[in-house]
C-alpha cells in the first residue's frame, strides 16, 4: 500500500467492523452531527452551560470508543506495538469523546423545558 486513500480506509474499516456495523456507525455519526448543527441553527449559537455539562461525558466517550474497538478487534492495551498504534488509540479516544459530547449536547437541547 503506497497511498492512503478514502477507498482504502473504507475497505479496511469494513473489514474490521463488517459492512453492516461500519455503515451503521457512519450513519449514526452523520445523524448526531446533523442534529447538532440543527440545534445550533435553531438556538443561534452554543449555550455555554449546556456545553460544559456535555463535556463531562467526554471521558466516558473516549473510554467507550477504545473499549469498543478493542472488543471488535479482539485486542487490548498489551497489543499496542509502536507510535502509530498509540496515535490511533488517541485518535479513537478523541473521536469517542467528541461524539459523545455532541450527543450529550443535542440530548440536553431536545429535553430542555421551554419557558412559558
Amino acid at each position: 500500500m503506497k497511498e492512503l486513500t478514502l477507498s482504502t480506509l473504507i475497505a479496511v474499516f469494513e473489514e474490521m467492523f463488517g459492512p453492516l456495523l461500519f455503515w451503521a456507525l457512519v450513519a449514526a455519526a452523520v445523524a448526531v452531527t446533523a442534529a447538532f448543527l440543527w440545534v445550533l441553527l435553531r438556538e443561534r449559537g452554543l449555550a455555554a452551560r449546556r456545553l460544559v455539562r456535555a463535556e463531562l461525558f467526554a471521558p466516558l466517550g473516549a473510554v467507550a470508543a477504545i473499549a469498543f474497538v478493542f472488543w471488535i478487534t479482539n485486542s487490548g492495551l498489551g497489543d499496542i506495538g509502536g507510535p502509530v498504534d498509540l496515535v490511533m488509540v488517541i485518535a479513537i479516544a478523541v473521536a469517542g469523546a467528541g461524539g459523545l459530547t455532541l450527543l450529550a449536547y443535542v440530548v440536553q437541547a431536545l429535553l430542555r423545558r421551554r419557558p412559558g
